[in-house]
């Protein structure tokens, strides 16, 4: 631990022959191997410690300057071994900063009473005039946000759940604010009340308040010129940059806001990427994408979504306010000038196209094609299972995860084939065939819910989700074999939690667990939500096991069973690729696309054929 000591009268006298001055220089303290050399026109308030000034720094790749402080007025202020400071146009006031930092052309860097960093907050997301349901706080993910939207009717939970964030909030409050080591802070205008993480870089920005950086060694933050962030937190390997203004919003790690976004009251979480558009009141769960300069997400909730240009959501019906809402689960995308009248539910992997004005719930018909049209709204069922844009999706998702390893607070479970949309596609299918036998005659278009569905579109829609179905079994019986689980958790409803897929059963008893108190701290929590996901094969082979007994009625599965479930499963993924082809191939001929792009998609796709002939070997007899 570093020692302190008062300045000599030599070193007082060497500091003013160099323009420095004090309000009491027996305020001062420095350290040990302190010398004066490098300190000119600086002005001390209040109580002052200084570390040593006896090396260079980088301030940019490449170009180092030698560390000192010059052209600042300090207040209260603790600076680290090796800091520059300089050009400072107003003052430094409260502030702990960390050893070689950069802190050059900055106006006023400043903690004020009672500041909170950005943390206890309440903000009001998907209802925009609700009394607020996310509490903000720095180890926010997208779970604990789901959880506190999700439940906020539910009095004893949010009380329990709150009182868990905010003595959590309480254990980490610190009276001053923080600049971490080796911080590069310049030409910024305002800095009020932030606390910044070791390496983060903070260039050009015009207002920080009321703010909490975070940090890790392998994934700092970059905010970049023209930011406007105030009660706001960033996560770790997140940037904002080029006139972003964000209020009252959580960032969630490697994240990056850009290019004039705006947002208010709104959650980003895990590796989503906003740009050019506007958001209000909006939950963008993990992998949400928002690119273009005319699309505004309010009051909707979304995960692994990509907004079509001039994408607009109304959550505002008439004079009663904007208390409306929506979910397009995970998967979903809408077209260029694609409306949404909230509320609305869309089932997983949807797409929707034109201003879709009555309501939608297609909850029960994932992969689907939603679309307005003459009569309302059609949809075409399963559609997008088959299309190039699912089979590109899927795959980029994993690429795309930015976070490193040991830094993945928010739980992002990629498989696409799982029990939760596979429920769906169930009674997807179920519903299908129900609105089918219902009618005597055929008809030409089924009504169901005020969405029109063309009978040929039904009839592949069930095709389609049958397609998916024995997909889903085949992965099943390769991953875990014929045995019966040693566990029925998980063969009931399934849920997202904004990127984690669990049982509903488990989350209940999370609930529980938080409302009676078992689950006594946010670490608790978050370790018990790790745990579910460690689980999720467990849970999902007994989900699987049950579908395939009711789908095949069988007591239980032998070997024999099990090489049928295969062949048809074998049978479902050519299916699946050839759907694949075919639209590759519609898309060459609107003209979109060259041969040689064509051609090299085509090759592997006829390369994945391949190796699915491949791997089937010998039925699994153990479990995972």
């Amino acid at each position: 631990m570093e020692t302190y000591r008062s300045l000599t009268i030599e070193e007082i006298r060497h500091l003013e022959q160099r323009g420095c001055a004090a309000e009491d220089w027996s305020a001062i303290e420095v350290a040990a191997d302190f010398t004066p050399d490098h300190l000119y026109h600086v002005t001390f308030h209040g109580n002052i410690r200084l570390g040593v000034f006896d090396k260079s720094v980088e301030v940019s790749k490449g170009f180092a300057r030698h560390s000192g402080i010059r052209n600042a007025i300090l207040c209260d202020v603790s600076v680290g071994d090796n800091c520059l400071i300089e050009n400072i146009g107003n003052f430094i006031r409260n502030y702990t900063i960390g050893e070689e930092c950069c802190v050059i052309d900055a106006g006023t860097v400043e903690t004020t009473e009672g500041a909170t960093f950005g943390a206890g907050f309440t903000i009001a997301v998907l209802n925009e005039m609700g009394d607020g349901n996310i509490l903000l706080f720095d180890r926010l993910d997208s779970q604990l946000a789901a959880l506190m939207v999700k439940y906020e009717h539910d009095k004893p939970f949010t009380a329990a759940l709150r009182n868990l964030v905010r003595r959590d909030i309480e254990a980490s409050r610190r009276d001053r604010g923080t600049i971490g080591n080796r911080v590069r802070i310049s030409h910024v205008t305002e800095i009020i009340n932030t606390h910044i993480d070791d390496e983060c870089e903070i260039v050009g920005a015009n207002r920080l308040s009321d703010c909490t950086i975070r940090s890790l060694p392998d994934a700092n933050v970059f905010v970049g010129s023209g930011v406007v962030c105030e009660n706001t937190i960033v996560g770790s390997g997140s940037s904002v940059v080029n006139n972003v203004i964000l209020s009252n919003c959580f960032v969630g790690e490697a994240c990056v806001v850009a290019d004039g976004f705006t947002a208010s009251s709104c959650v980003f979480f895990a590796n989503s990427h906003l740009a050019c558009g506007e958001a209000c009141a909006a939950f963008c769960g993990p992998f949400t994408a928002s690119h273009h300069k005319s699309t505004l997400l309010i009051g909707g909730m979304y995960s692994f979504y990509n907004a079509g240009s001039a994408t607009n959501f109304s959550n505002h019906a008439y004079k009663l306010g904007p208390m409306h809402h929506g979910l397009l689960e995970r998967g979903s995308k809408t077209a260029s000038g694609a409306y949404l009248f909230m509320p609305a539910h869309i089932g997983a992997f949807s797409v929707c196209f034109g201003k879709i004005m009555n309501h939608p719930d297609t909850r029960s018909l994932p992969f689907s094609y939603v679309m307005a049209d003459d009569s309302g709204t059609a949809v075409v069922p399963g559609r997008n299972l088959v299309t190039v844009g699912l089979y590109r999706d899927i795959r980029k998702w994993p690429k795309r995860d930015l976070r490193p390893r040991e830094a993945r607070k928010s739980i992002v479970n990629m498989d696409w084939l799982n029990p939760y949309t596979m429920s769906g596609v169930a009674d997807g299918k179920r519903l299908l065939e129900d609105l089918m036998a219902a009618d005597s005659e055929p008809q030409e278009r089924y009504l169901l819910q005020g969405m029109t569905i063309r009978a040929e579109a039904l009839k592949r829609g069930i095709r389609r989700y049958d397609m998916a179905l024995r997909m889903f079994m085949g992965e099943a019986v390769k991953k875990w074999g014929t045995e019966r689980p040693l566990s029925v958790k998980g063969t009931g409803a399934w849920t997202d939690l904004a990127g984690c897929l669990l049982p509903e059963s488990e989350e209940q008893q999370l609930v529980d667990d938080v409302t009676e108190g078992r689950i006594a701290d946010i670490d608790a929590l978050t370790r018990c939500l790790h745990d579910i996901h460690l689980n999720y094969d467990n849970y999902s082979r007994a989900w699987a096991y049950r579908l395939m007994l009711d789908y095949y009625r069988l007591d239980n599965l032998t070997e024999a069973d099990a090489r049928q479930i295969l062949g048809d499963a074998r049978s479902a993924r050519r299916e699946w690729y050839d759907e694949i082809m075919k639209d590759a191939g519609k898309e060459y001929e609107l003209g979109d696309v060259n041969a040689e792009i064509l051609r090299r998609f085509h090759d592997q796709i006829i390369q994945e054929k391949a190796r699915l002939e491949d791997t089937d070997g010998p039925v699994p007899t153990n479990p995972l």
